[in-house]
């Protein structure tokens, strides 16, 4: 079985598809919208086949988004190394984003770091 796309609503679509595309190096496509009900959608395609639908419609509630949660808690993106784990973390961090953990190797021997990245979600950096 292969996981088709994961999606995620967002206010700002177009600041969550540069996001994407400028930080891990994804390919957008020329977006969806419904002119019925103002539903508008990006498809983001990375280099391994996978694909993130970032999505926004009129009236989404916004809600609080706790670390510790039910639910989807991250997107993990292997960016090859410890060296790019680094690399990367420092300059989103550099960028005004915040470093939950990391880069740090866990229990589980990951080599990774956390990072809330767009309206209180999260991404993993790891090797």
């Amino acid at each position: 079985m292969l996981i088709e796309h994961i999606a995620m609503y967002v206010n700002d679509l177009e600041n969550a598809r540069d996001f994407f595309v400028q930080y891990l190096g994804g390919a957008s496509n020329d977006g969806y919208h419904n002119k019925n009900t103002d539903f508008r959608s990006y498809f983001i395609s990375f280099d391994d086949g996978a694909r993130l639908e970032v999505m926004t419609k009129p009236e989404i509630e916004e809600v609080e988004k706790p670390l510790n949660r039910t639910g989807y808690a991250h997107i993990a993106f292997s960016v090859g190394s410890k060296e790019k784990v680094d690399e990367m973390t420092a300059r989103l961090k550099a960028d005004g984003f915040e470093v939950l953990s990391g880069p740090r190797t866990t229990g589980d021997g990951y080599y990774e770091s956390c990072i809330v990245v767009i309206e209180g979600n999260q991404i993993e950096l790891t090797v």
